[in-house]
């Protein structure tokens, strides 16, 4: 745009780049939090509480990271009750919109962007949910409402909790559309019982419906109150990169991996420096194992 301003996208907060100074931009500046997730949210959860694919079921490989961004909104109106008051949206959702809840006024303002790490994963390769928990700065740990607790792999989601030292965990109890009022309060103690003596007790419960968005605006309040940890974007950069381990195994030497990075997070970085756009290459898309393109 004119003058080095940018209105190509109009979800993104516009900014001058050439009086744009890094060095006061924070995690929770408006012209970061519209383009860029400062907070990563780690999900983890039993596969069927999940959403794996049959043909992965079956090969008992899942153990791709999943990835997607969410926009967290708060409405600027008092009269509106908590947790009335936030929801979510999609990366592409502007910094703000008028409410269309019913006897309220304003509009909802953004307030937090967060990147949702998918980490589930089976047995051997439980390596790679460590590996996706490293990026971590909260945990969503998914329980079906619709089963006992604990599964077998919730024990092992557990632990992977404790050995990560991760803090902020919000226990989902999910599903709960599924079952009758007197199933959730017994499986709700099931839960208490389960995490009683770990590094997770006195997490806070929520019982959710993923596939109604019920409940959702409570999670969207808990995750409003994690503090962003300090982000550093005037060095050099540094990348902590995330392998999807479907070929090699967890132990693999670094000379002998094979298969994709499926993502990452930046720990610092400044990516433009000297008004200077940066060039990459892109040698190749695959998907999976198959050669999309050169």
């Amino acid at each position: 745009g004119e003058a080095g301003v940018t209105l190509g996208q109009p979800q993104l907060s516009r900014q001058d780049l050439a009086t744009l100074d890094v060095s006061n931009l924070t995690p929770l500046s408006h012209e970061v939090i519209s383009r860029q997730a400062t907070i990563n949210i780690g999900t983890i959860g039993h596969v069927s509480t999940l959403s794996i694919s049959k043909n992965e079921l079956e090969r008992n490989i899942t153990i791709k990271l999943g990835y997607a961004n969410a926009k967290i909104y708060k409405l600027d109106d008092p009269s509106c009750p908590r947790p009335e008051c936030y929801r979510f949206c999609g990366s592409r959702t502007p910094g703000e919109f008028p409410t269309d809840n019913p006897g309220t006024k304003g509009n909802f303002k953004l307030v937090r962007h967060a990147s949702l790490v998918d980490c589930h994963g089976h047995d051997i390769l439980m390596a790679t949910m460590l590996n996706g928990a490293a990026v971590t700065d909260a945990t969503l740990l998914l329980i079906a409402g619709n089963e006992s607790c604990p599964q077998p792999q919730t024990s092992e989601r557990l632990a992977a909790i404790e050995i990560m030292k991760l803090k902020h965990i919000l226990i989902l109890q999910n599903k709960i559309d599924l079952v009758k009022e007197s199933q959730a309060k017994e499986q709700y103690e099931q839960i208490l019982a389960f995490v009683q003596g770990t590094g997770v007790e006195g997490a806070s419960i929520i019982p959710i419906s993923a596939q109604l968005k019920y409940n959702t605006e409570a999670v969207c309040e808990y995750l409003k109150k994690i503090p962003v940890p300090p982000r550093d974007f005037t060095s050099e950069p540094r990348l902590i990169a995330i392998r999807s381990f479907d070929v090699s195994k967890p132990g693999c030497e670094v000379d002998g991996l094979q298969g994709g990075v499926a993502g990452g997070s930046s720990l610092k970085a400044e990516l433009v420096k000297d008004r200077e756009a940066w060039n990459a290459v892109v040698h190749g898309v695959t998907k999976g194992r198959t050669q999309l393109s050169d």
